[in-house]
C-alpha cells in the first residue's frame, strides 16, 4: 500500500506528464507565433545611457529620412505649375479640372517625390461626378500637401 504523500507525488508526475504532452503536441501544431516580429520594445531606464542614445540617434536619422521625403516650396511650386498646364478644358465654374490622360503626363514630369501621389487609386478617390471623368486640381494639390 502506499502513502499519502507518495500518491500526491504520483499523480503529481502523472499531471506533469500529460501536461507535457499536451503543451507540446499544441506546440508542434502551430508554430505562427514563432514568425511574428517583436514589435515592443521597452524604452530604456535613465541609467542605461548608451540605449538612450542608441534611441536618440535612431529617432534623429528616421525623422531626417522623413524629412526628405517630404516635398520642399520649390517642389510644391513645380508641381502646381504642372498640373496648371495640363489642366483638362472645359473647366466647371471657376475650378481647373484634369482628366486621367494628363494626370499621368504631370507625374511622368513632376519627379521621384511625387511619384506616389501619382496613382490610379489616388486618382479614383478624388473623382466625384465629373461628366468628363476628370478630378479638380486645386483638390489633388490640397491631396498632396495634407499627405505629403
Amino acid at each position: 500500500k502506499k502513502s499519502e504523500q507518495e500518491l500526491k507525488d504520483e499523480e503529481m508526475e502523472l499531471f506533469t506528464k500529460y501536461y507535457m504532452e499536451w503543451k507540446g503536441g499544441r506546440k508542434s501544431g502551430n508554430t505562427s507565433y514563432t514568425n511574428i516580429p517583436r514589435f515592443y520594445y521597452r524604452l530604456p531606464a535613465e541609467d542605461e545611457i548608451l540605449l538612450q542614445k542608441l534611441r536618440e540617434e535612431s529617432r534623429a536619422v528616421f525623422l531626417q529620412r522623413k524629412s526628405r521625403e517630404l516635398l520642399d516650396n520649390e517642389e510644391l511650386q513645380n508641381l502646381w505649375f504642372l498640373l496648371d498646364k495640363h489642366q483638362t478644358s472645359p473647366m466647371t465654374g471657376e475650378e481647373a479640372m484634369i482628366n486621367y490622360e494628363n494626370f499621368l503626363k504631370v507625374g511622368e514630369k513632376a519627379g521621384p517625390k511625387c511619384k506616389q501621389f501619382f496613382t490610379a487609386k489616388i486618382f479614383a478617390k478624388l473623382l466625384h461626378d465629373d461628366p468628363y471623368g476628370r478630378i479638380a486640381i486645386m483638390q489633388f494639390f490640397n491631396y498632396v500637401m495634407r499627405k505629403g
